[in-house]
């Protein structure tokens, strides 16, 4: 099947969304039993952890974890928003920088000033989106940064989803509370494949449709340990407590150049298989053997499809070993949680 899909249903009484991008799942969403990402605290400074920088905080939810903080004493209350998902039987990881995020706006009440996505280039559509912001924004403390998927959509539209975000952030801003306590909660699967998954797409919201679409079927071998690669090489990911660890297997393939072809086909490959298997963390590849030479173009190549990738991934280097590792963001929840 051509095109994109964007397939939203249940598994388990569980809401999940999924993008099939010319038959093959290129993106998985799933609520998890954790609070989602975007949530919103109103949380207490429990105690500071020494040599780390950090504070275990008191949410409604359980302990959470904020690095990097700063004058910040134990019993103070302040905003934070969950960024991540945490390992079994840690904190939950949050920061201090709230942000208010939408399909077409993020509004950004720690950081003033009007900005437009980079990717849109056109000068007479950045002009036109700034200034629907400055009407929107008119008065306003707040940041805002207009998404890429605002070019050449509808002024109305738009400021619509502004004043929604702004409204949200008057709410939690102002909230005169003074309790740890949920303020807002973050977006379930359905509201983020509207939010993120913005390129034209067929919608299908039937139930039944994971069945129908081919969804289950991808889901099966991504709760497997093997990924094929063009070409009949695959990748082994296993996941471990301490990382993430991929093995590049050639396959049937006994050519000199096997190892350099299976390689670069997991530079492409391997973003997409860990980000349907919702795995994050310290990443451990073992490459098959190829010549020393091959590294750069190999690196080039990994990073040209992280840059596509949504979730924050870092290119850390080469082992002793010869192995290649990456520090990547615990953005989703790992099937191997929520699909038994």
């Amino acid at each position: 099947m051509k095109g994109r899909t964007i397939v939203l249903d249940h598994i388990d009484d569980r809401e999940a969304a999924a993008l099939m991008v010319d038959g093959k799942l290129e993106d998985f969403l799933i609520v998890g039993d954790a609070p989602a990402p975007g949530t919103i605290y109103r949380a207490r400074a429990d105690r500071p952890v020494k040599g780390q920088g950090g504070m275990f905080l008191t949410t409604p939810d359980g302990p959470a974890f904020l690095r990097q903080v700063k004058g910040l004493s134990p019993g103070a209350l302040m905003l934070v928003q969950v960024s991540g998902y945490a390992e079994p039987g840690k904190a939950l990881p949050v920061t201090d920088r709230v942000l208010f995020k939408s399909r077409f706006a993020i509004v950004t009440p720690d950081a003033p000033g009007l900005n437009i996505s980079r990717s849109i280039r056109d000068e007479d559509e950045r002009d036109r989106l700034l200034e629907i912001a400055h009407e929107c924004m008119d008065g306003s403390s707040y940041g805002l940064i207009l998404r890429s998927s605002c070019a050449g959509e509808d002024a109305g539209e738009i400021a619509e989803d502004i004043n929604a975000m702004l409204a949200h952030a008057d709410q939690v801003i102002n909230d005169p509370e003074t309790e740890p306590e949920l303020l807002l909660e973050g977006d379930g699967p359905h509201v983020l494949a509207w939010r993120d998954w913005t390129d034209p797409a067929e919608v299908v919201t039937q139930a039944g449709g994971f069945d129908t679409h081919g969804v289950l079927d991808a889901l099966d071998v991504a709760r497997g340990v093997s990924e094929p690669l063009p070409g009949g090489g695959h990748l082994y990911i296993q996941p471990t407590r301490a990382l993430i660890a991929v093995d590049v297997n050639t396959g049937a393939d006994t050519s000199l150049a096997a190892g350099t072809k299976a390689n670069f086909a997991c530079a492409k490959a391997l973003a997409r298989a860990l980000r349907v298997r919702g795995l994050g963390g310290q990443i451990t590849v073992d490459l098959a053997p190829m010549p020393k030479k091959d590294r750069r173009g190999f690196e080039s190549a990994l990073r040209a499809a992280l840059k596509a990738d949504p979730i924050e991934t870092t290119m850390a280097g080469w082992t002793p070993l010869g192995h290649f590792e990456l520090q990547r963001k615990r953005a989703r929840i790992p099937l191997s949680e929520v699909l038994k």
